[in-house]
């Protein structure tokens, strides 16, 4: 499914900067899942942004649309970085978000909500009450029809889809009992519970998945 081009090459991270392997292995793939679901999207939210990579690379080429980067506040001087050197026209500054106090934020471009959501390798990170918590503030802020977009690792049918997943669970939880990888079927339940549905699942390299919801 998925297509090696010149746009897969290695980003080069600002000297002194964090830079994450994780990010460019996966990029290319997710871009071409992303060129399809988001070709009606006007503003896109990525909530938790990390380094930025992601957003450097996915911005100028979805030029239709803006996308607009959030984290908490720790990780702004890197994603800033980041968009210092790769800069973008419809790449906005991150916006300060944190799942655990704030609502999701609006459009900066439009002063409207966001028609879509975009998420990547959050949801086995942060505890199940900030997942929760996510899908509530998604739903309270998307309008009919528009997307939430979630990559990451996640179960299938109560069990691990590799050893290679099960191992990185593990490690997870040894790190942080309150993280793990999530049960794919709990994750389309929850979103049920909040007016998404699951309109399209796509296999990812490296045994992750892409997983699109639309609002209804």
């Amino acid at each position: 499914m998925f297509n090696n081009d010149s746009d897969s090459s290695q980003s080069i991270a600002p000297a002194g900067i964090p830079f994450s392997q994780a990010c460019e292995n996966n990029k290319q793939p997710i871009l071409q899942v992303l060129q399809q679901e988001l070709k009606d999207s006007t503003h896109v939210l990525e909530v938790g942004s990390g380094t930025g990579q992601h957003s450097v690379y996915f911005a100028p080429r979805l030029t239709h649309l803006t996308w607009q980067t959030s984290d908490v506040l720790a990780h702004h001087a890197t994603i800033n970085a980041w968009h210092t050197a790769y800069p973008a026209p419809n790449l906005y500054a991150p916006l300060a978000f944190d799942l655990a106090v704030d609502p999701l934020p609006m459009s900066l471009a439009s002063n409207q909500p966001y028609d879509a959501v975009f998420t990547a390798n959050t949801l086995h990170i942060i505890p199940w009450p900030l997942v929760e918590q996510l899908f509530e503030l998604v739903d309270n802020a998307l309008p009919i029809n528009g997307k939430l977009i979630v990559y990451g690792p996640f179960n299938e049918n109560g069990y691990y889809t590799s050893t290679g997943n099960q191992q990185f669970d593990i490690s997870l939880r040894q790190r942080d009992p309150k993280s793990g990888i999530r049960h794919l079927e709990d994750i389309i339940a929850l979103a049920k519970t909040h007016h998404l549905r699951l309109s399209n699942k796509y296999a990812m390299p490296a045994n992750n998945q892409l997983l699109v919801f639309q609002k209804y």
